[in-house]
């Protein structure tokens, strides 16, 4: 039976995931696309309707408001985000949401792209949600739910709260980034006007987790800069900065360090894009590990490779610049996992058995956790990110929106009972 939280998610969703939001790595600017600050003006108007305080768009490319408190008393404020942007590994102009009303297990198609298909064989989750309503893009675009689904629930979540006062809750912050995608979502002064004891990010997959342990990240521009010659007159003097930039991505070791097969807590290296001409090419590498030693042990190998190519070809520059992007919230977390406590116990309040895997990636809560302010996340139902066949359930998302009311609840009550 469809819930009053059902109808509310996915109509924020299938109206938010239609707004083309995605960011873009290649750019200067703040945020770096301004398509993004029509889902900002868009969240600052909805936040204001419904009547939330103290609505600002920052000059840094977020939106915040405040729920008040309902209770007396020294109520932790909490923290609640969500990310704008969509990730820029897809096409993301033009989306067209679908609903699948009652699933029953069958192959999805899409209309766009007949010979995309999705279904439980080889999407696993998707089995488990028979009987939900199930929403998909139409097959040329990724849908967009990570992280609009973290947007509908925190919306919804506070709709619900600014309309039935008498809910018991501390002071409860809301926090609307941009560029979490390409590693630029928080802000220096995000954590100072936040202001938040503690805060969740609403950015996770599969009903029931709480996630506190992430990838630690670099991310790497590899620069070739070769020799320019005519072809016509080259024997002997051209060298070609394509080979190199070749050269080094086949002397990786692909068959055991790139995303496509490592799992688990296995970290990788992964070539996201290349480009150039013979004069000049660049690489460009995301490096992941669960450990800072494992972390670094990659950086060193990416420029030990570098510097073995470069020493076959003096003529030519090679270099390797590596930017730390951030690290795994665990270090932090572990020092005090009352946040992470709270969110499993307002899963099992909610009937879900909570669970705790480490993300193969990362959160705006990673670098909040870094710059002091502990932010597990939180499932949203989002399942094949980044690609076509994205989907979520419209009724884990109803799961995440009463978990997230609840924890606010037993965060109130237990500073009640203190």
């Amino acid at each position: 039976m469809r819930t009053d939280f059902d109808r509310e998610l996915e109509e924020r969703l299938v109206r938010y995931c239609a707004i083309d939001s995605q960011s873009d790595e290649t750019s200067a600017a703040t945020p770096s696309t301004a398509i993004q600050n029509d889902m900002l003006r868009l969240l600052a108007g909805e936040l204001a309707a419904i009547g939330a305080a103290d609505v600002r768009q920052t000059d840094y490319g977020a939106v915040l408001a405040t729920i008040p408190a309902t209770v007396p008393g020294p109520a932790p404020v909490i923290g609640l985000l969500a990310h704008v942007d969509t990730a820029p590994a897809f096409r993301a102009a033009g989306v067209r949401p679908r609903v699948h009303r009652r699933y029953d297990g069958s192959t999805i198609t899409f209309p766009d792209d007949p010979g995309l298909v999705l279904s439980p064989a080889d999407s696993t989750y998707l089995g488990e949600r028979i009987g939900d309503d199930i929403i998909t893009a139409s097959g040329t675009t990724l849908l967009g739910a990570d992280d609009k689904a973290g947007v509908a629930i925190v919306m919804t979540a506070a709709h619900h709260l600014l309309a039935n006062l008498s809910l018991p809750h501390g002071r409860l912050r809301l926090a609307f980034t941009t560029d979490e995608e390409i590693g630029r979502g928080v802000h220096a002064r995000l954590p100072a006007d936040l202001g938040a004891d503690f805060a969740y990010t609403f950015d996770g997959g599969r009903r029931g987790e709480i996630e506190s342990e992430t990838f630690s990240a670099d991310r790497a521009t590899v620069s070739v800069e070769g020799v320019s010659v005519h072809t016509g007159y080259a024997r002997g003097k051209l060298v070609n900065a394509l080979h190199l930039a070749a050269r080094i991505v086949a002397t990786l070791p692909q068959a055991t360090m790139t995303p496509e097969v490592t799992e688990g807590r296995e970290g990788f290296l992964h070539l996201y894009a290349m480009s150039g001409t013979a004069a000049e090419a660049e690489l460009k590498f995301i490096l992941r590990d669960f450990e800072l030693d494992g972390l670094a042990a990659r950086g060193a190998l990416l420029r030990q490779v570098c510097a073995a190519v470069a020493a076959g070809e003096p003529r030519a520059r090679i270099r390797c610049e590596i930017a730390p992007q951030y690290r795994n919230m665990r270090y932090w977390l572990e020092k005090d996992m009352r946040p992470v406590a709270l969110a499993r116990a307002a899963c099992e309040a909610e009937g879900i058995a909570p669970v705790s895997v480490p993300i193969r990636g990362g959160t705006d809560g990673s670098r909040l956790t870094e710059l002091g302010v502990p932010t597990p996340n939180v499932f949203t139902g989002m399942q094949e990110v980044h690609g076509p066949r994205e989907w979520v359930s419209v009724q884990d998302m109803a799961a995440a929106t009463r978990v997230c009311l609840r924890l606010a609840a037993l965060a109130a009550a237990g500073a009640t009972a203190r």
